[in-house]
């Protein structure tokens, strides 16, 4: 540490008044913010509180330009710093001072401001920037899909280095607005609340504003044409839902499912309390993907979700992201299960309301269709791994853990927990070893056993341990449970996981 010394003549403060803080005093914030699974990942020395993003978008050549500023504040004595993007920068502004600035590696743009930055300083950065997101490629993917109307940009763990400079981790949430400027006759869809539309010379401009802090792969944008429909829910939260207009035989089913959206976001108050944030609805482009995504406010929607007839299931599983995933985010990468063993579970006791099977059922069925040699069971859903972060083992034996714990602890503090850890973490982050502190201490048990058994261990929990959670008692015997009538429909949402045929982790080129 360089700490300066402080001389207590009038002279000697005034000289040092003269002098620049040595360039020691200051430092590069680091290029990653310190993930394990994804080093790359975000960005040190600063924590971003606002985005402000102003972008043309050309459907035509996929040509889309932006300007970025960005509302932070230094962490630490700065003399560069990093943002995350892919595309090609052309101006960094630093405080209204051009900094200077140049891309490495992937999707790293450093930038060093005209003057070094002192730490706890309120700073605004100004990127514009250009391209043609399709064709930017990290470790052989885009997260940008093409669309016959247009572009959408929606992936996990990273979407934001396709289209925008950011402090890309889920650790530095920030809030939006996203204003898109597109040729008449096509919308640009967003999270949040539209604030405006206003057209001219041949071009819509659609301003969304996301007010509460929302991780950068949770910002959406969709550029295409869509039908729109809007609503209010019985507490005036506005909900809008917008479907591509060439889904084809897929547009009936998907209709279906997300015009349901308020219905399942009110009985998820029940279970979770208040919705966080302020709309809701969700939005199905024309993309060949297959998989969902719990953009914030607004989930994207495959229609390949949709092609066996509608399917609320999905739904239910990304508006629970809302709360598990979006609300209270994941701490760092391997936190997932905080993430994706919840919304699975929920879908589970959806079944279990809409009589289709109970999340007893379900858990049974899982365990005792899962022989012990399945390579299911070495996947530890608490710390995956980057290559298994969204692997079945991590929805499934993650919604297990949660059966396990409901019947270790009884109904009542169960949904307690459930209802109360998202009040507790609200728009933060959290791990894993969070929740297990926070379980133990509504139930008063000490519960670390049993989640080392569920969610750590490399292996099948055995008998033993699975009548003392309950689980699949009657297979102990030799019938096998039945299969619960709703187990088709939430395996159909399985592909929700297959993010692209890039297999997840490749985020970052690894």
């Amino acid at each position: 540490m360089h700490r300066r010394l402080i001389v207590p003549s009038a002279l000697a403060a005034s000289l040092l008044l003269a002098i620049p803080a040595s360039a020691a005093d200051y430092s590069p914030g680091s290029p990653g913010i310190g993930d394990p699974y994804y080093p790359a990942s975000g960005n040190g020395g600063y924590d971003v509180s606002h985005y402000d993003l102003r972008l043309k978008y050309q459907p035509k050549t996929d040509l889309l330009e932006g300007t970025a500023t960005i509302i932070a504040t230094t962490t630490q004595n700065l003399s560069r710093f990093n943002l995350d993007l892919g595309l090609k920068a052309s101006e960094v502004r630093v405080n209204g001072k051009k900094a200077t600035f140049t891309a490495t590696g992937d999707h790293e743009l450093e930038v060093t401001p005209a003057a070094p930055l002192e730490k706890n300083r309120a700073i605004s950065v100004v990127v514009r920037y250009a391209g043609k997101p399709s064709e930017l490629k990290i470790g052989g993917w885009t997260a940008w899909h093409r669309t016959p109307d247009g572009g959408v940009a929606a992936q996990e763990p990273d979407s934001a280095v396709w289209w925008f400079p950011s402090n890309d981790h889920p650790l530095d949430k920030a809030t939006f607005d996203v204003s898109v400027s597109v040729p008449d006759g096509t919308q640009a869809i967003s999270n949040g609340v539209l604030q405006s539309q206003s057209s001219r010379l041949g071009w819509t401009r659609f301003s969304w504003r996301s007010n509460k802090p929302q991780a950068t792969y949770l910002a959406t944008l969709a550029v295409g044409r869509f039908d729109i429909t809007t609503d209010k829910t019985a507490k005036g939260l506005p909900v809008l839902n917008a479907y591509s207009k060439d889904l084809g035989d897929n547009a009936g089913a998907a209709r279906a499912s997300l015009e349901r959206t308020a219905e399942v976001a009110e009985w998820l108050e029940e279970l979770f309390g208040p919705y966080p944030f302020n709309a809701l609805g969700g939005y199905v482009p024309n993309v060949t993907s297959g998989y969902a995504l719990e953009t914030q406010t607004r989930p994207f929607y495959s229609p390949r979700q949709f092609a066996n007839g509608a399917n609320v299931s999905v739904v239910v599983h990304e508006l629970a992201h809302q709360w598990y995933g979006d609300s209270v985010s994941v701490d760092r990468w391997k936190d997932i299960w905080i993430n994706e063993g919840f919304a699975r579970y929920s879908q589970w006791l959806w079944s279990e309301k809409e009589g289709e099977g109970t999340a007893q059922e379900l858990a049974d069925h899982v365990y005792a269709t899962r022989a012990a040699d399945d390579p299911f069971w070495t996947v530890k859903p608490g710390d995956p791994g980057p290559d298994k972060q969204f692997d079945i083992a991590v929805y499934d034996r993650g919604a297990l853990a949660l059966q396990a714990l409901r019947n270790e602890i009884g109904d009542e503090d169960f949904f307690a927990i459930l209802k109360g850890w998202p009040t507790e973490h609200a728009y933060g982050n959290a791990t894993v070893a969070d929740f297990v502190t926070y379980a133990e201490r509504v139930s008063g048990k000490p519960l670390a056993g049993l989640f080392d058994t569920w969610l750590y261990q490399p292996s099948k929990p055995a008998a033993p341990a699975a009548a003392e959670a309950r689980i699949a008692a009657r297979s102990q015997a030799t019938v096998k449970p039945a299969q619960p009538k709703s187990w088709k429909k939430i395996a159909a949402t399985n592909t929700i996981h297959d993010h692209g045929d890039h297999g997840h982790g490749h985020g970052h080129g690894h």
